[in-house]
């Protein structure tokens, strides 16, 4: 099955491509005049993205489309496992950013949309981690030929 049109796979690579540009998606919709919670949506993959807005995208990061709609190659990836467990602490440090004491700057409560880039440069982070972990401790599983 190809991963065209793939939701998860576009959210993944939109992170991916903020992160590496550090970019926040705030600065991006500016930018690019697209609403948040639209992008919100692409980002927690549940809705896909029509070509113009992938267009503007790539040509926003100096990149190719298929790079935002193909998945990335990569010697480790993570199971369900991974999965569940990046998910579960990402909704627990949510839920402590966004509890009563929870982040605040300059006696201030965090916007949702801070709140949100933390959280996405978090879940890019543990992703990264885990997949280097996996080729580090079970090299011959991940072995390039």
């Amino acid at each position: 099955m190809s991963d065209l049109g793939n939701k998860e796979v576009m959210a993944r690579n939109i992170k991916y491509y903020l992160k590496a540009n550090d970019v926040t998606q705030t600065e991006m919709c500016n930018t690019l005049g697209f609403k948040m919670s639209t992008v919100s949506d692409w980002m927690h993959a549940r809705t896909y993205p029509r070509i113009d807005k992938i267009e503007m995208m790539a040509n926003y990061f100096g990149i190719e489309k298929s790079d935002l709609v193909e998945k990335k190659s990569s010697s480790a990836e993570l199971n369900k496992r991974d999965t569940k467990q990046i998910e579960e602490i990402l909704q627990q440090t949510k839920d402590k950013l966004t509890s009563q004491e929870g982040l605040m700057f300059d006696g201030d409560p965090a916007s949702p949309e801070a709140i949100e880039s933390i959280l996405n440069a978090m879940e890019i982070g543990m992703e990264m981690a885990k997949k280097k972990n996996k080729e580090k401790y079970t090299p011959k599983k991940y072995k390039k030929d």
